[in-house]
């Protein structure tokens, strides 16, 4: 089982200093590192067509990228280029292991583990992340150099790459296997592969107040809420017509403030929108669906284990009422299930005891057979 080891300050250390603040060089964040996924079966990831990866190498001198599927990596040679392929821990159950040293932080934030295999001279170039990323390293060796957070001008190296200015570092350093490079967002970075070898980036979501806002419009329109009309009665006599004056800018606000004090609304809406995933899931369905019955009785011999990234979240402020959301959807089962939707969202496995509440309701035990049977969850063979 992985652990983190944080030899030079404590969690609490990091969480009050680094996180989201500046960027740290953790060594040996990982002790005796053993890569989670061959080189060999990355590229086999890289050739599915429901998995994102992307080539990114130079060629004469000029940035350039593709996307996978692909079928061969002859072409590339042997130096200059590296391959990214984004939430293999949906694709590995190695790799989804590197999520659980990181479960300070909770899942909501979670992004996904890109991995990226380089040859000698590879990377993707100077840029700047969205967000929050603990860089573990893999085998081999990489350079990183890392500039303050500040005015950087941006630019399109390539019609998928956007790079950035030269940058005076404040890290540069380079990474052998086990150590972990933490990067917050807007720190511009960059780094060079020194031999053959491989990145496990750990990734947090960092979503703008515009993305919310227009999921969180898509989330009302979707389920015909918010439909309540502005209301004026009583208003006094204008004496400019072509004026938004102060008494009516407070009421538009206050009609608008009215949506985000509602806290089921806006629940629902969190729930849905921070459960959906971005990626697909490797999602495995029975060929021999089991029934209620033949569900309980294996949970009773065996754990039910979460299929890797798989989004599942629980809110105070609707969980009274039973609401889980699982992959971007809303479901219901009552105050008398709130222990199990609890395990369901917090744990990686669930037993037959964390999920007793559940077990005794109806519709929760029919819900979590349709999950397991579409291969949400899964028993180990």
């Amino acid at each position: 089982m992985l652990k983190l080891h944080l030899c030079d300050f404590s969690l609490e250390h990091f969480m009050a200093h680094y996180w989201q603040q500046k960027p740290v060089v953790i060594r040996q964040g990982f002790k005796n590192w053993a890569d989670l996924i061959s080189p060999n079966d990355l590229a086999g990831l890289a050739c599915e067509a429901d998995v994102e990866s992307r080539m990114v190498y130079k060629q004469d001198e000029k940035w350039q990228a593709e996307f996978g599927p692909f079928e061969s990596f002859e072409r590339f040679g042997d130096e200059g280029w590296t391959l990214v392929v984004q939430a293999v821990n949906h694709w590995s159950p190695e790799v989804a292991e590197l999520v659980k040293p990181f479960a300070f932080i909770p899942k909501w934030r979670l992004d996904d583990v890109m991995i990226s295999y380089a040859v000698p001279g590879g990377g993707v170039g100077p840029h700047i992340d969205l967000y929050d990323v603990f860089i573990c390293q893999g085998s081999g060796r990489r350079r990183w150099r890392v500039g303050d957070v500040g005015q950087h001008r941006q630019f399109a190296a390539h019609a998928a790459l956007l790079h950035t200015d030269p940058f005076e570092p404040i890290i540069d350093t380079e990474l052998l296997p086990g150590d972990i490079l933490y990067i917050p967002p807007g720190f511009p970075h960059d780094g060079v592969t020194l031999e053959e070898s491989m990145s496990f980036s750990v990734g947090f979501r960092a979503k703008s107040a515009c993305d919310m806002l227009s999921g969180l419009a898509d989330h009302v329109i979707d389920k015909d809420l918010a439909r309540h009309l502005l209301a004026d009665p009583h208003r006094p006599i204008a004496q400019h017509q072509g004026q938004i004056d102060s008494a009516d800018f407070a009421r538009i606000k206050a009609h608008l403030q009215s949506i985000l004090d509602d806290d089921t609304l806006v629940a629902d809406f969190a729930g849905g929108y921070f459960s959906k995933n971005k990626c697909a899931l490797d999602l495995q369905a029975l060929d021999e669906p089991l029934d209620s019955a033949e569900l309980i009785n294996t949970l009773t011999e065996q754990p039910l284990v979460r299929t890797g990234g798989l989004r599942c979240f629980y809110l105070g402020q609707t969980l009274a009422h039973g609401v889980v959301y699982v992959d971007g959807e809303r479901f219901t089962f009552g105050p008398d299930s709130q222990e199990a939707l609890v395990a369901l969202c917090d744990l990686d496995e669930l037993t037959f005891a964390a999920l007793q509440s559940g077990l005794k309701n109806p519709d929760f035990v029919r819900q979590l057979c349709e999950w397991t049977n579409a291969g949400f969850w899964y028993f180990r063979d």
